[in-house]
């Protein structure tokens, strides 16, 4: 449930350009991702660090967007997250104690040093991937591609990616409660 909370902005955003345009649809997203933040800090009485990150890039660049009637500020923003989410997986892997992966999921696997620093920069590798991507199929393909990749092709770089890792935690962790240590 909460997956496809955190894609209800990117698949409004998408039908809202299906229905209107690039400036519509930012629009559409910009108010999404507003309700999205709101119902998270009621629900949860905080919001998490990569929501408000988020939500802070889409008015940014969505406003610039609108502002200037420029689609390019807007199909900026996922590579934007991609970097900041790289760097910030890779400052934890040069930084004295767990990973940022680790910190995520250590609680349910066990797997060594080597292990955790491997995956975690298999995330940072995955990130500059997507940001990467991202700019190239922004600059080389039409408008109406990039919206479909940002749904779908992202998405399932993403999914591809999750079901990579969960083969090759499973070859190496031991998950926590399965009464085997």
């Amino acid at each position: 449930m909460q997956l496809l909370f955190d894609f209800l902005p990117v698949l409004a955003f998408f039908v809202a350009y299906l229905v209107a345009d690039i400036y519509v649809a930012t629009a559409v997203l910009i108010v999404a991702v507003l309700i999205q933040t709101a119902v998270s800090y009621m629900r949860h009485r905080k919001v998490s660090p990569m929501l408000l990150i988020s939500a802070a890039l889409v008015l940014v660049f969505g406003g610039l967007t609108l502002w200037l009637r420029d689609s390019t500020f807007i199909k900026w923003k996922p590579t934007i997250v991609n970097l900041l989410l790289a760097a910030g997986f890779g400052a934890s892997h040069f930084i004295r104690g767990p990973t940022i992966v680790q910190r995520m999921i250590g609680e349910n696997m066990q797997l060594d040093d080597v292990d955790w620093r491997r995956l975690n920069l298999m995330w940072v590798g995955f990130f500059l991937l997507s940001a990467a991507a991202n700019l190239y199929v922004a600059y080389n393909f039409s408008e109406a591609t990039w919206v479909k990749f940002k749904l779908f092709g992202l998405l399932g770089l993403t999914l591809l990616f999750v079901v990579l890792q969960g083969v090759w935690l499973a070859r190496r962790a031991e998950v926590s409660g399965s009464g085997t240590n």
